[in-house]
This record gives structure tokens, sequence and C-alpha cells, in this order.
């Protein structure tokens, strides 16, 4: 088995009142947990807790990918249709490439378990050598979105040469929405 160089991902929740302490974050938190579980290779985990602000939202997404270095950046949070929700915007602002299959694969899936999942508009894209996906804030939601798509993403990493993940087998079986 050849050993990896470990990939840094970078975890950000996108909320107000998390990033005020208002209340706790439980979006990156589950996040962690998720990615935990399903790779097996080494990893590093860049956290981050900001507002809702299309500037700062696309500021620390350059910041993780062209900086920072993280092959995979996981949103959490701005991602349905209030004022404020912003997220996609700031994604689509700072990609080069948008992965549109992504966002149609997490809005099916949460739609078996929710009929609102439909106002959610959840997205993914490629900046550089860097997948960003942004996810709902839920943390059912974030789990179910991310064993839909995670499938797919280290292959993407691959092509686009973010660096190599592996997913642990037994964990990757079992991996599926909870619908």
């Amino acid at each position: 088995m050849t050993s990896l160089e470990p990939v840094k991902i970078g975890i950000v929740t996108i909320s107000d009142r998390a990033s005020q302490g208002v209340y706790e974050d439980k979006g990156g938190p589950a996040i962690h947990h998720e990615l935990t579980r399903i790779v097996s290779s080494p990893w590093i985990a860049e956290a981050r807790v900001i507002p809702d602000d299309l500037d700062g939202i696309a500021a620390t997404l350059v910041e993780l990918c062209d900086v920072a270095g993280c092959g995979l950046v996981i949103t959490t949070g701005g991602t349905g249709p209030a004022p404020r929700d912003v997220t996609p915007e700031a994604t689509e602002q700072v990609c080069q490439k948008m992965m549109p299959g992504f966002g149609e694969l997490m809005r099916k899936v949460s739609l078996e378990v929710v009929p609102t999942a439909i106002l959610s508009r959840q997205t993914a894209g490629i900046r550089g050598s860097s997948l960003i996906l942004n996810l709902p804030g839920k943390p059912s939601a974030i789990h179910d979105c991310l064993a839909a798509v995670f499938p797919a993403i280290p292959y993407c990493l691959d092509l686009i040469g973010a660096g190599r993940i592996e997913t642990d087998p037994v964990e990757c079986r079992t991996f599926r929405p909870k619908s």
C-alpha cells in the first residue's frame, strides 16, 4: 500500500448566528464526522465559521483553495432562498467551472425526505485544482447529500489534480442516504 500525502479539506460553516456565537455550529462538526467515517486516507481539516456575506464567503473560498491548498472545500449553510443565503453565488463567483450534477443529485435525494428540499440551491464548482461543494445546514441533510455525491468525489479530485483520497470500503458500502 502506498502512503498518500494528506489532502487538506476545507470545512466552512456559513451562518450569521453561529459566527457570532449565538448558537452552536452543528454543520461543520457534522461534515467532519461524515468525512472521518468515509475517508480512509490521511486528511487535514481547515475549519472556518463565517457570516452570510457574499464577499466574505468568496474570500474564504479563495483563501482555502489558493493559499491553504485545500483540494476539497465543503460548505454548509446559506443555500436557501432567504435574502442572506448567498453561498451558491459566492461559489459561482470564484469557480472556473460549475458542476451542476452535484446539486441536482443532492436535491433529488433530499426531496425523497422532505418536500421543501426544492428550495435548496446546493451546487459545486472547480477553482483551479480544488472542488468546492455547497451543502445545506441541517446535519441529517449533510449526511444524505454527502452520501449521495461522495462516490464521485475521489475521481473528481483525481481528474482536477487535487490530490488523492481513498474511502473505507466497509463504510463506503454503508454510507447511504437515510431516507
